[in-house]
């Protein structure tokens, strides 16, 4: 498959990350560029997940990549979601930055696939909080309105010499 251009990736200032993304309607070529498009951006950045309002696409659209998979999800809901677990995250639109932040330790997902067709996925660890950051994205919620205040951000160094709390790479 051919490299698409890189998107820049929005930060939190930027007021589409605050808004809830349309479904998609459309299920064509245009979709499957921003698919690959989305795909090239998280790996370039890098990172394990990009929603696509991320890159100013106001679209419920979203990509996660662990161990060598790729999932795209379209239209994608919750729908089933079980567990706690508190663990660090981070975020390609907060960069440098971490928290710990508590999410369900177990989802279920239903979305569309690139062609329309439904689907659900299951998810259990970084899986399944990959799952719920990104939809999380697409309803216009960043990592850090789950968090009481904004002072419990954390740094990351660029020397890992220097880093002293446990990190994840941005989702």
């Amino acid at each position: 498959m051919r490299t698409m251009a890189n998107r820049p990736i929005l930060t939190a200032d930027e007021p589409i990350l605050h808004q809830r993304a349309k479904k998609v309607t459309h299920f064509d070529a245009s979709l499957h560029r921003l698919l690959q498009e989305m795909v090239d951006t998280m790996r370039d950045a890098p990172g394990i997940g990009l929603a696509a309002n991320q890159i100013g696409v106001p679209l419920q659209v979203a990509v996660i990549e662990l161990e060598e998979k790729v999932t795209e999800l379209v239209n994608p809901q919750m729908v089933r979601a079980s567990g706690e677990v508190i663990d660090w995250e981070g975020c390609l639109s907060i960069p440098g930055f971490v928290a710990e932040v508590r999410r369900h330790a177990r989802v279920t997902v239903k979305a569309r696939d690139r062609h329309g067709k439904e689907f659900r996925v299951k998810g259990e660890d970084l899986f399944a909080r990959a799952l719920q950051h990104e939809i999380d994205h697409l309803n216009g919620t960043l990592y850090i309105d789950c968090l009481d205040s904004l002072e419990e951000l954390v740094r990351v160094s660029e020397h890992p010499s220097e880093v002293e709390e446990p990190t994840t790479a941005g989702i």
